[in-house]
């Protein structure tokens, strides 16, 4: 969404007179910048503060004129900016999610929040601090600062690095890096979706598991660790340190630890990654190394994105709902805004195994 902060000016128009009524015919607007309330004024033949009572309700404007007046702004599209509707109502109506990056994480989050004010009468701001590696740190408290209090309403942030911000109004955060904090969020069970992801693999007689892990900062990413060790340790086996490789939750860096790992003398068996964007990169560079998957290694991933039912062979992952926790986010967002007690302030939603065809015993290879 583009904001226009270019000031408001008056447009002449000219206008016609068609042939066969002789009623004025007036042009079609112009598509070049933001259509005013003097352009409506203009249309309507009426005054500007005539089109301000229709456009608020106000009373002194006939039924026939608010009915006039509500035809044109609805052929020229006008639309107040959101600036000024915040300085005359004090609310916009308008919701923002602002994110790192778009990836397939944050999209999914976007769309569970769309479901959300699906019906409500709010709108939807989507910001993304650009995914620059030196704002990584702080980018909420930015991006924040530009939003709140004369664009949006509240805000749901999703995988903030901090969740101390103070903002003015409502903030709820989906899968903190810290945890819960006095910032209210949403979260999925991290741990016990891992040891389920793990679990799995060592049910069909795999011992040499290794995990590609995600970023060190995320409470989610520590939490999928101790999962993996957690599970290995419940089944007498040692966590071996040498079959861990650090992904970052980045498609790259999870391609390189992947190549690292299944490069080995003595490779994994089977490959728990913490989240499906490092599976696939492990799909991938198993493919180039010549390794059949699932004959010769077993992949499991964590998130159950879009993209992991469409992989080649499609991936075995643990489900977090992560459109319902958009869902839950904006919910519990629009309860805060208009003032609403809400029981529950910090909420973990439940994972599951999905499975698909990238998972099956281990075999004997040449």
């Amino acid at each position: 969404m583009t904001i226009d902060s270019t000031r408001d000016a008056v447009v002449g128009r000219g206008i016609g007179v068609g042939p066969s009524s002789g009623t004025p015919v007036l042009p079609a607007p112009s598509l070049r910048g933001r259509v005013t309330m003097q352009q409506v004024a203009a249309e309507a033949g009426v005054s500007i503060s005539t089109v301000s009572k229709v456009i608020n309700g106000r009373y002194g404007v006939s039924a026939g004129t608010v009915d006039h007046v509500t035809r044109v702004i609805d052929r020229l599209g006008y639309e107040a900016s959101l600036v000024a509707r915040s300085l005359r109502n004090r609310r916009t109506n308008v919701i923002g999610v602002l994110v790192m990056d778009f990836e397939p994480f944050s999209t999914e989050v976007l769309k569970g929040v769309a479901d959300a004010i699906h019906g409500s009468g709010y709108e939807l701001i989507a910001y993304s601090a650009g995914g620059h590696v030196e704002a990584r740190v702080g980018w909420e408290r930015r991006s924040l600062t530009r939003l709140m209090g004369s664009l949006v309403d509240g805000a749901v942030l999703v995988t903030p690095t901090v969740t101390d911000v103070q903002a003015d109004g409502p903030v709820v955060a989906v899968d903190p890096h810290t945890g819960p904090s006095r910032l209210p969020s949403v979260a999925a069970d991290n741990l016990q979706g891992a040891r389920l992801g793990v679990t799995h693999l060592l049910e069909l007689g795999h011992t040499r598991i290794g995990m590609i892990t995600g970023r060190s900062d995320l409470l989610s990413a520590q939490q999928r660790e101790q999962g993996y060790r957690e599970a290995l340790v419940a089944a007498g086996l040692r966590v071996d340190e040498t079959l861990m490789r650090s992904g970052g939750f980045e498609p790259e860096p999870a391609r390189e630890a992947a190549r690292d790992l299944l490069s080995r003398p003595e490779p994994p068996t089977a490959v728990f990654a913490a989240n499906d964007l490092s599976a696939l990169m492990t799909l991938e560079v198993a493919t180039e190394l010549g390794l059949d998957v699932p004959r010769q290694l077993s992949v499991v991933g964590f998130d159950n994105i879009p993209e992991s039912a469409l992989a080649d062979p499609p991936l075995t992952t643990v489900q977090q709902p992560i459109r319902r926790m958009g869902q839950e986010a904006t919910t519990m967002l629009l309860a805060l805004i208009s003032g609403e007690e809400v029981a529950d302030v910090h909420v973990t939603l439940a994972t599951s195994l999905v499975l698909r065809a990238s998972t099956a015993s281990p075999r004997a290879t040449s």
